[in-house]
């Protein structure tokens, strides 16, 4: 009696012991697909930035390299409140942050109590090049009927972008400006929900004359006739966008690229550091996430580990002297 009541403590300890590692959910090359992962989204829903992590997420779990990922919004002074919030989250190692260019700049500008130099980077994922859109009843049928009533009076119209001031819009209106010969001290920019979502409607109500931001933002609206993409800020043409040139061939000296990535809190264990970088690598290896890149026109730029590590403190130096510049760091 005395080892059959063993036997089964022993065995009733075990099957606890499963359920509980079970519960706290499982890495790649254990008993199956990630859980209990959340991908936190540091502006409003509806921009590149929800775009991208809701991708990553359903990807993962089509993929099988996770399930259950839980995605949420934390928007709030340019994505510096969703900053503070992983920083807080210090040896996390089941949150991650969506962030990019964007939030590199909102840091600056908002002069945040934190920075991503202070965040552990796991991956930066694809670049998009911006795009100068325009409703389809607006009186500019090219990038240069734009830029020319522009240059005429430049705070006659109005550019709306989908990020805050120091994000990759606003950035890119600035470099537009100066590349065109206008005083970016002297343009109208109007910022909309910290993440893009309130972008739309303002641009088709006409209280923005034209909108700068990333294309795959409006390639719905490009379909349905709604918009007219006049120029992209690409080096070459992107393919889902035949016939829009880009501002280079149309004699703009301009090449500009928004970029997102993927970092998790400070102070995560090195072993978590790698099954989640094991993990969006097995993302970026997919099928499903090669389509996704197709589908959007996203570019990819993958890169983990120092590559990523040196690039984003190149870029928060980068984004640093430009803000000077405009006497807005």
């Amino acid at each position: 009696m005395r080892g059959s009541t063993a036997r089964a403590v022993l065995g009733t300890l075990t099957v606890l012991v499963l359920l509980a590692l079970s519960a706290c959910g499982a890495w790649p090359g254990g008993d199956g697909p990630l859980r209990d992962l959340r991908i936190m989204v540091p502006n409003a829903p509806g921009g590149g930035y929800d775009t991208t992590a809701r991708t990553v997420a359903r990807v993962m779990q089509e993929a099988h390299i996770a399930s259950d990922v839980q995605v949420f919004n934390l928007p709030g002074a340019g994505g510096t409140v969703g900053l503070q919030r992983l920083v807080d989250e210090r040896g996390n190692g089941r949150l991650a942050l969506q962030m990019g260019l964007g939030l590199v700049g909102a840091s600056h500008v908002a002069r945040a109590r934190v920075s991503v130099a202070w965040t552990t980077p796991l991956a930066r994922l694809i670049e998009e090049a911006g795009a100068v859109v325009v409703r389809k009843d607006a009186p500019y049928r090219t990038i240069e009927d734009l830029i020319a009533a522009w240059q005429e009076n430049p705070t006659r119209l109005k550019a709306g972008g989908g990020s805050s001031p120091g994000g990759p819009d606003h950035l890119l209106s600035m470099e537009l400006a100066k590349a065109v010969g206008i005083d970016p001290t002297r343009v109208v920019y109007v910022p909309y929900g910290g993440g893009g979502g309130d972008l739309l409607p303002a641009l088709l109500d006409g209280t923005v004359d034209f909108a700068v931001s990333g294309f795959g933002e409006f390639l719905d609206q490009l379909h349905s006739g709604q918009v007219r993409i006049l120029a992209v800020t690409s080096g070459a043409p992107v393919g889902v966008l035949p016939g829009v040139p880009t501002l280079k061939a149309s004699g703009i000296d301009l090449v500009f690229s928004n970029w997102r990535g993927i970092v998790a809190p400070p102070g995560i264990s090195a072993e978590d550091e790698k099954r989640w970088v094991d993990a969006l690598t097995a993302l970026h290896d997919s099928r499903q996430w090669k389509a996704e890149l197709t589908r959007h026109g996203w570019t990819d730029a993958f890169a983990t580990g120092d590559t990523f590590r040196t690039y984003l403190r190149q870029q928060d130096r980068f984004v640093a002297a430009l803000l000077a510049q405009l006497g807005l760091g």
